[in-house]
This record gives C-alpha cells, sequence and structure tokens, in this order.
C-alpha cells in the first residue's frame, strides 16, 4: 500500500535532488522506500513524501537545500529508537549508511558518524581499553542517544554520554556544514546537546572516551511475588552507594520466548540491575545485601568486558510496537514504589511489561566540563515504563502509563530528559522537559538557526503552525 502526498515538487525537482545525491532518493511508491524510513518501534509509521539514504554529508548538505528551497519540513532517522509518527509530507534523511566510527586511542576520543549504533561505538573502542557511555541497549542510535542525553549504564561513574562530546558536525538551514564546540557557535553547541533534532542535521561528533576495558555486572532476578521486599529493600541499597556503583530495578513481565532462561521464562519478575567500577569481589560484596532480600530465581552477575555492556539490563533487541514513556523524580520514596507496585504488580494481564526504577545522582548531578542543555541533572531516579502497542493493549498500554504517572505525581519533577520523551511529541510536552530559563535560551537559538521551523520532525519544540 502507497501513501499519496501532495507536494510542492515535480519530478524534475526530484531528478535534480538524485544527481546530487549518492545515496537513494526515495518516494513513498518505489521499491526500498519502507525499509529507508523504517523505525524500531514498529507502531510508528514515518511518511514523509521523500527520503534521502544519505551516503556522507555531501548528502546531506544537498538534501537540506534542496528542502530549504522548497519549504519542506525536515527530519532525520538512523536506528528509529526514538521515531514519533511527524514525519508526514517531509523530507527525510536516512542516515543508516554513516556508520564509520574512529577511534584515536592516544587521545582517547571517537569520532562517532550519524548512522553508527552505540554498540559499534563501544566495540570499536574495546581493544584499545576505552569505552563510551552506553546506554542499556547497543542497538540504539549513537547520534540519538548521546545528543538526547545519554543515560548509561555507569552514569552515576562517568555522567552523561552528553557530558564527554567535544565538537558536533552539523548542516544547518543555510546549507552550510559546521563544526562546532565550545568555542565555535558555541550556543549551537550547547543546544545540540539535550536540544534534540531542532537546530540542524547532525552527520557525526566526537566524544571523549573512557578509560575502561571490564566492570563487575549484570543482574539477579526474584520471583513477581516477592517484588514488594525487593524493591523497598533496593531503597535502602543504593543509600550509601559511591559514584563508582550505577544501577536500576525493574519490573518484567517476560514472554514464553525460548531464548530466555528457564528459570525466568514467561514469568513476572523483579530485575536488579547494577554495573560496578572497581574489583569484582567488592561488586559482589555490594550485591549480597540485594541476593538476601528474597529468593534468587537467576543470577548474571559476574565480571564483564565493556562490550557485553548489554548484559546488564538485557532490553529487547528486535523491533516491537510499543507505547513508553519515562519520567524524572525528586526523591525515590516509599509511596514512589507503592504507586509502581500498585500499578505495575500483580496480575499477569497487566499491560506494562517493563516497569523500571533507575537511581540518579553520582557524576550525573555534577556541572559537566561543556554545559549543555540537557535537563534533570538534580533528579534522583528515573521511572521508565512500556507497554504493547498490540491488540488488545493498544489502548490499555496508554491508559496503563498515564495511570502510573499519575500515582507519581507528588514525587515528580518539573524537568524530563528528552530521550524518555518516548510518543509525547506535541510541542507543549516537549518544551515541558526543560526550566523556562533553559527552555528560553533553547527557543531563542532555534529562532536564530531554524527560523522558518523546518526542522520540526521529531520531539520538535515548534509545530507546523509556529514561528521559530
Amino acid at each position: 500500500m502507497t501513501t499519496r502526498i501532495d507536494q510542492p515538487f515535480t519530478a524534475a525537482d526530484l531528478s535534480g535532488l538524485r544527481s546530487a545525491c549518492t545515496g537513494p532518493v526515495l518516494t513513498p511508491d518505489q521499491p526500498g522506500y519502507a525499509d529507508e524510513v523504517a523505525t524500531w518501534n514498529l507502531s510508528v509509521r514515518l511518511r514523509p513524501a521523500v527520503v534521502v539514504g544519505a551516503a556522507g554529508p555531501d548528502d546531506v548538505v544537498a538534501a537540506v537545500r534542496w528542502a530549504t528551497e522548497r519549504g519542506l519540513a525536515i527530519g532525520v532517522n538512523a536506528t528509529g529508537h526514538g521515531a514519533v509518527p511527524n514525519a508526514d509530507g517531509a523530507l527525510l534523511v536516512s542516515t543508516r549508511r554513516m556508520t564509520s566510527v574512529r577511534v584515536d586511542p592516544v587521545l582517547g576520543t571517537a569520532t562517532v558518524a550519524a548512522g553508527a549504533r552505540m554498540r559499534d561505538v563501544t566495540a570499536a573502542a574495546a581493544p584499545y581499553g576505552l569505552a563510551p557511555v552506553q546506554g542499556s541497549t547497543g542497538s540504539a542510535g549513537a547520534v540519538g542517544y548521546t545528543l538526547g542525553g545519554g543515560l548509561g549504564v555507569m552514569s552515576r561513574t562517568f555522567g552523561l554520554a552528553v557530558d564527554h562530546v567535544t565538537t558536533i558536525d552539523v548542516v544547518t538551514l543555510d546549507g552550510r556544514l559546521r563544526t562546532v564546540d565550545a568555542d565555535h557557535d558555541a550556543d549551537l553547541f550547547w543546544a545540540l546537546r539535550g536540544g534534540r533534532g531542532n537546530f540542524g542535521v547532525v552527520t557525526s561528533y566526537r566524544t571523549m572516551l573512557q578509560r575502561l576495558s571490564t566492570f563487575y555486572g549484570g543482574g539477579l532476578f526474584f520471583d513477581g511475588a516477592d517484588a514488594g521486599e525487593v524493591l523497598h529493600r533496593y531503597r535502602a541499597w543504593i543509600a550509601d552507594h559511591s559514584d563508582r556503583t550505577s544501577s536500576s530495578v525493574a519490573l518484567l513481565r517476560l514472554p514464553p520466548d525460548p531464548r530466555l532462561p528457564e528459570p525466568i521464562r514467561g514469568r513476572f519478575v523483579a530485575h536488579l540491575r547494577m554495573a560496578h567500577v572497581g574489583e569484582p569481589e567488592e561488586g559482589s560484596r555490594l550485591a549480597g545485601a540485594m541476593r538476601a532480600s528474597a529468593p534468587v530465581l537467576l543470577e548474571t552477575l559476574g565480571r564483564l568486558p565493556t562490550t557485553a555492556l548489554d548484559a546488564v539490563h538485557l532490553d529487547p533487541v528486535d523491533p516491537m510496537p510499543t507505547h513508553e514513556r519515562g519520567l524524572l523524580l525528586d526523591d525515590l520514596a516509599a509511596g514512589v514504589v507503592e504507586a509502581v507496585l500498585a500499578r505495575a504488580g500483580g496480575a499477569v494481564e497487566h499491560p506494562l511489561v517493563v516497569t523500571d526504577l533507575r537511581n540518579l545522582g553520582g557524576a550525573i548531578a555534577r556541572p559537566p566540563e561543556r554545559p549543555s542543555a540537557v535537563p534533570g541533572r538534580d533528579a534522583a531516579a528515573l521511572l521508565f515504563t512500556l507497554a504493547p502497542a498490540v491488540p488488545p493493549l493498544a489502548e490499555a498500554g496508554p491508559r496503563a502509563v498515564q495511570a502510573l504517572f499519575d500515582a507519581v505525581e507528588p514525587w515528580r519533577s518539573t524537568s524530563t530528559l528528552p530521550s524518555f520523551l518516548g510518543r509525547s511529541f506535541r510541542p507543549a510536552d516537549v518544551q515541558g522537559a526543560w526550566p523556562q530559563a533553559s527552555l528560553d535560551r533553547l527557543l531563542a537559538v532555534k529562532g536564530a538557526w531554524d527560523p522558518a521551523n523546518q526542522l520540526r520532525v521529531g520531539h520538535a519544540l515548534l509545530g507546523a503552525d509556529d514561528v521559530g
């Protein structure tokens, strides 16, 4: 099935764009279009009028210039992890061919192209005893994850991924490829780190890496019937943790997937995750208090290489239709735990299949060397939840997410990490992620660099009828 979208360009215009690009230029009626606009979240459909499969920065420049001349909205798609369904009629730049990662082991840096995944960065850095601040899944796009904030598995130790970005290569709406940093177009550099894709199309970034090759981590799985004891013990357990320990705890409704270990397959479980930068013996001692909270169904803790970071959270790998969202909490209070247990525990038919509490603080809360637009650094915890967006849960899932959020409202922070906005893409919701002073600065940068508001695909600060 194809979608007909009337747009202000002709076949001759498209021919000109194709001549200017090395990668494919596709419209909805052409083979390859569906693959180019595919997203990880299968419930999100991107329907741009034209998609450019950029082979490199020159293609991005050509695409931006072409769209600007015709007044088209512009968006970007890499892995589709953070996609939202507002690309109708736009020009979409697909960066999935731009996957290079260059590591400088002497400087301890990585230069990461726009289509690379975080696992590519981790794999490229590992032979040199280096590592990026990777999140819970290495399958996420590096640019979207990092510039959205980049809450990593070990962020209490190393801070957010965005804190280590030193330069960004970006195509701005005047059709120029610029390299920005703290000394060159500093306001744009600040806004790009945390402000998502509202200011330009990023083609690559450079980041400092961490001197790290192994860590102690993994998880403990408990029966869901013991979730109350586990979650309350977790609150007490994290109180005295140093910055060397990052952790989270989740309620999971696991499918009867034969790839899952038999002790947890098809069960409702509580999953304690941790990553400790230190000696394995020390990490194991720390985990002892949680082991004692309830009978352990399965333990996966041990000394791991940085290339095994995905083994901490064990996030789903295969694309799936979901409704997901996160919020920040000022306090991981007993009332939060009770609200989570009431809204996400209990009956097997409950639509919230993942409900995750992540301990923040540590290096996250410290002012970074290079300030950015990322909000919410002073929050105590992140609450994230996910429901399948499939019948009969497609309608029940969003209601369950909202009910959970309503229940924790007394402890809710006024800011939100942009990477956890989920399907909320109304400009009012997006703007609400930042405190007013930061929002005012972001809108000023938006007005300076995208006055016509063409970059309004994805988590956009302004809607189609707004003026930057």
